[in-house]
């Protein structure tokens, strides 16, 4: 069981973790200083939302408090849009409610990476419950000398691979939300030409959140695959 702990395994984690850590810095940084300042126009983040789906032609949708920082989201499945600060004016929050109703505006306008990850999310949802107990099953069945151990092992992998194409699915979706919500913002007038380089730290912040999401996915497979590949060197 040495594999668990083996060097080679642990060391494709570290970049990726340090890189996760980075972003978290990054995005609770960025956030924190900008959600002290305020927009010229003092239009709340809800506010701006509504004008952003308003000018897409975006109707239905309804938007709803949230009570955690930084939880902002959209669900497509009812078509609604959290806000953790709704009712605040600060470019940090007028920012993320612009990102979010980017993705309320793909919804509405069939954006295929949108509609592809709604898909993927049951099976991802899926791997992640049971592909790590499926794997260490697997593990103690290979070690104990059975056969079918190295079966559950690549199981298990192959569960994990679904939460890996979740996570490369994501990117495009974040990116061209924060894009569709950056160029909106600066076409209404909503923000200032200087408070749109705020929100775009704010954004391009929060973006590296997902690309590091990604990266430790990946790296975490790399290591089961690794830990797999000596499980079943060691057996022959």
């Amino acid at each position: 069981m040495l594999w668990l702990f083996d060097i080679r395994t642990l060391i494709v984690l570290i970049p990726a973790m340090l890189f996760a850590f980075y972003a978290q810095y990054k995005v609770k940084s960025a956030y924190t200083k900008y959600a002290r300042l305020t927009t010229r126009r003092r239009i709340t983040a809800a506010e701006a939302a509504e004008l952003l789906l308003e000018r897409a032609g975006v109707s239905g949708v309804r938007i709803e408090p949230i009570g955690r920082t930084l939880g902002d989201h959209y669900d497509p499945r009812t078509k609604t849009l959290r806000l953790s600060r709704p009712t605040s004016p600060s470019i940090a929050d007028v920012g993320v409610a612009a990102h979010e109703a980017g993705h309320a505006i793909q919804h509405a306008q069939g954006y295929a990476p949108l509609a592809l990850r709604s898909a993927v999310v049951p099976v991802a949802s899926f791997g992640s419950q049971l592909a790590f107990p499926l794997f260490f099953i697997g593990l103690l069945f290979a070690y104990m000398g059975a056969e079918f151990g190295i079966t559950l092992l690549y199981a298990g992998i192959a569960l994990f691979c679904g939460v890996v194409l979740f996570t490369l699915i994501t990117l495009p979706m974040e990116f061209d939300a924060s894009r569709r919500a950056i160029q909106a913002l600066a076409q209404t007038g909503i923000v200032t030409r200087e408070e749109l380089g705020a929100v775009k730290e704010v954004l391009y912040a929060a973006a590296l959140t997902y690309v590091a999401a990604a990266a430790m996915a990946i790296a975490q497979l790399l290591r089961l695959l690794l830990i797999a590949s000596a499980v079943s060197g060691r057996r022959r």
